[in-house]
């Protein structure tokens, strides 16, 4: 059985005039207006199952790809292009699941699905 999912991660900008949407099937990340309308759509070839985005409170879009990319990103706010690779798997990412910001510990937490472990990484 092949299973499709059209939406599996969803986030916010802190303005609440944007949402980010990630589509593992088709491996988009969706940047929506409030209304629904699509205002951009991000791939990148090198990335593959983009399974979840996380907005911080800066504005700041991290998406992470799991399976064969094994990576975070950061992309523009606009959803159009990549600013920055934040981990990949040498920098011990193996099937990330999920990512969030703390801005009290200014860390970027990442779930790991394989193995049941949560990531830290410091930030500047």
């Amino acid at each position: 059985m092949l299973l499709c999912f059209a939406v599996v991660g969803c986030a916010v900008s802190p303005t609440g005039d944007k949402l980010y949407i990630t589509n593992i099937s088709d491996n988009k990340v969706l940047t929506l207006a409030r209304d629904g309308s699509v205002l951009a759509t991000f791939t990148d070839r090198a990335l593959h199952d983009p399974c979840d985005v996380h907005v911080t409170p800066a504005g700041q879009v991290l998406v992470c790809y799991k399976v064969s990319s094994h990576t975070i990103i950061q992309v523009d706010d606009k959803g159009r292009k990549k600013l920055a690779t934040i981990a990949t798997k040498k920098d011990g990412m193996v099937s990330p699941r999920s990512v969030c910001y703390n801005r009290h510990t200014a860390s970027i937490l990442v779930g790991l699905h394989d193995n049941n472990s949560i990531l830290v990484f410091k930030v500047q």
